[in-house]
């Protein structure tokens, strides 16, 4: 009796928290975040995985919030159709995607495995690199929608290993 109990709480749980339990339970590889002005909470970019450590090819990229707390919650359809989401991705070969963003859209990414762990790479400052992380500078405005003042992108240069950045500004 009591295993029925707990089966059943278990099953329930995994119905009403299934996307926050699905997070913590597939297999990842961290790309990289976006800070925000606003507050410390992040948008953290994943890779799936399969077992055998390869991209999955339905729905390679796993899109969360990371809050000041450390729980992760999913991004609400607002969030990912004008924000953070992902715009499309194509599949160029085995554990290599091009990605593009929402708000990246002119910003080709490349997600590739290099040197055993995967990497988000695209240009920055005109020179392949590795994506570390975004960092987006925004005010709330009258009507209380964030307008974004910068978005400044930090990586890796991917022939010298060195740190690049580059600021964004919107027209």
């Amino acid at each position: 009796m009591r295993w029925s109990i707990v089966i059943r709480a278990s099953l329930i749980l995994s119905f009403v928290f299934g996307s926050a339990f699905a997070l913590s339970l597939s297999k990842n590889d961290h790309l990289f975040f976006i800070e925000r002005s606003k507050n410390k909470h992040l948008v953290q970019y994943d890779v799936r995985l399969t077992e055998q450590d390869d991209i999955l090819d339905s729905n390679p990229l796993s899109v969360y919030w990371v809050l000041e707390n450390g729980r992760q919650r999913d991004l609400n359809l607002i969030q990912k159709t004008l924000a953070y989401g992902i715009d499309s991705y194509e599949r160029l070969e085995k554990n290599k995607f091009r990605v593009v963003f929402v708000a990246l859209k002119d910003r080709e990414v490349i997600v590739e495995k290099t040197k055993g762990s995967f990497r988000a790479v695209t240009a920055i400052n005109g020179k392949p690199s590795v994506l570390e992380r975004i960092y987006v500078e925004s005010r709330e405005s009258l009507i209380g929608l964030p307008r974004v003042l910068y978005v400044d992108l930090f990586g890796r240069s991917r022939e010298t290993g060195m740190p690049i950045q580059e600021r964004i500004t919107p027209r």
